[in-house]
């Protein structure tokens, strides 16, 4: 009496095979493969680019910085820092990590 009949349809879930299993396991991976291709590998291609570009910084290069400062570089100080010169004397020290943007590629300088 106090039964309802959706105990009576799992029987018959239960009876299906490991192939339809497998067919609900499919839209999953499928949306997984879009994701992969629309999300994830734009996002590695753009932070190894980024890296690239971190990497290649030299001295004369205008920048900019995450926090919107934009300045040239006077001097590579080391791996991890860098010597902005932002205009009339001016020079800030910025963590290598926080350029965001290069603008322009300075001449060679000859030392």
């Amino acid at each position: 009496m106090f039964i309802t009949p959706a105990f009576a349809q799992d029987a018959g879930a239960a009876a299906a095979g490991p192939l339809a299993q497998v067919v609900q396991l499919v839209p999953f991976l499928l949306i997984f493969v879009i994701m992969y291709f629309l999300i994830i590998r734009p996002q590695r291609k753009k932070q190894k680019d980024h890296q690239e570009m971190l990497k290649n910084i030299r001295r004369g290069d205008t920048i900019v910085t995450a926090g919107g400062v934009i300045g040239k570089v006077s001097k590579v100080i080391d791996d991890s820092e860098l010597l902005l010169d932002v205009g009339e004397g001016a020079k800030l020290r910025v963590a290598r990590n926080y350029v965001s943007e290069l603008r322009s590629k300075g001449e060679p300088v000859k030392e």
